[in-house]
């Protein structure tokens, strides 16, 4: 059965939606017990779910799109999407299957594509969480990966890891808890949450697991960020220019006094909240400073932007007012 629903005047765009059970073609082999799917103008498939077992044949090898949630730790089954020239965009798998990455082999659950047909981004795991299944439950099925890295070896429970069109890594995203010593441009560093990477292999950010004293254009700041985005590897709290500068980093521990001129002073210094778990608690907001070629600017606010050539930077010791967030309230 089909029922096709012809869509017009969305812009110069026609839309075609077809709900159906049936088999479809794509360049990687057919589809069969076809669910649903999307059409691009142009005919070509945009995603589908499949409700029975198929085989789709890769570069990287053959894949069967999931097509049952095996237990409550999956998620419910996720179509299959398409680029408009019909090339794989990503994939969520029945089960988990060794990929071959530039990095080494890497189990997968979920893998998505450039357009151009290479990795993009790799999950060995795609858990649903719940109140029935929680990240422990998913940290316990988690197998740790070794990667060939632009550091070198490196062995650890990761969330993900993204790739550049290029087949470069581009980061890697931690399970909480997980740990990599490795040389930076301001030294050996104990690393948890993410490790990102220039296409050139340099390192582009990180985020320290402890405090850590970096040398900038305005003196030594101690660099920590006390609440890091938690969601992926990406972006992180330091962050390096391709040839090894300090670009940004986050500090809860410096203020920065600012002297415009002779009779202008502005104090910078990190926030106070307080904890999720109540009031009696304040935790510190850090402070974000970046350096963009000749000017210092704080919190990425362009209005708090200043030059180091004719501005006075002095950076002083913040004295412990704040504790560490508690993200449990039982703890």
């Amino acid at each position: 059965m089909v029922i096709a629903i012809k869509l017009l005047g969305y812009g110069s765009i026609n839309f075609l939606i077809s709900i159906i059970m049936t088999t479809i073609s794509t360049l990687y082999g057919d589809l069969s017990g076809v669910e649903f799917r999307t059409l691009y103008s142009n005919g070509k498939m945009d995603g589908c779910l499949v409700t029975q077992p198929n085989t789709l044949t890769t570069p990287y090898g053959s894949f069967v799109p999931q097509y049952e949630a095996e237990d409550m730790g999956r998620r419910s089954v996720k179509p299959v999407y398409f680029y408009k020239d019909g090339s794989l965009k990503s994939i969520a798998l029945q089960s988990q299957t060794i990929l071959a990455t530039p990095v080494g082999d890497i189990p997968a659950e979920l893998v998505t594509f450039h357009q151009n047909g290479n990795i993009k981004r790799v999950f060995p795991l795609d858990g649903k969480l719940s109140g029935f299944w929680s990240w422990k439950n998913e940290f316990a099925l988690a197998d740790a990966l070794t990667i060939n890295s632009p550091l070198g070896t490196l062995n650890a429970k990761m969330i993900g890891l993204q790739f550049y069109e290029s087949g470069a890594l581009k980061s890697i995203t931690l399970w909480p808890g997980q740990t990599l010593a490795v040389k930076t441009p301001v030294g050996e560093v104990t690393i948890r949450k993410g490790l990102a990477f220039y296409e050139s292999g340099a390192i582009r950010s990180f985020e320290p697991l402890k405090k850590i004293d970096i040398k900038t254009p305005i003196g030594t700041i101690t660099s920590y960020d006390n609440e890091p985005n938690g969601i992926h590897g990406d972006i992180n709290s330091v962050q390096l220019t391709e040839d090894g500068a300090i670009e940004a980093l986050c500090t809860v521990d410096n203020a920065v006094q600012v002297s415009v001129d002779e009779k202008q002073d502005k104090l910078f210094q990190p926030g106070i909240k307080n904890n999720v778990c109540g009031d009696e608690r304040k935790v510190s907001v850090p402070m974000k400073i970046r350096f963009d070629k000749r000017r210092v600017m704080f919190n990425d606010n362009q209005k708090f932007s200043f030059d180091l050539e004719t501005c006075l930077f002095e950076v002083k010791k913040m004295e412990a007012i704040a504790m560490k967030p508690l993200f449990s309230c039982s703890d």
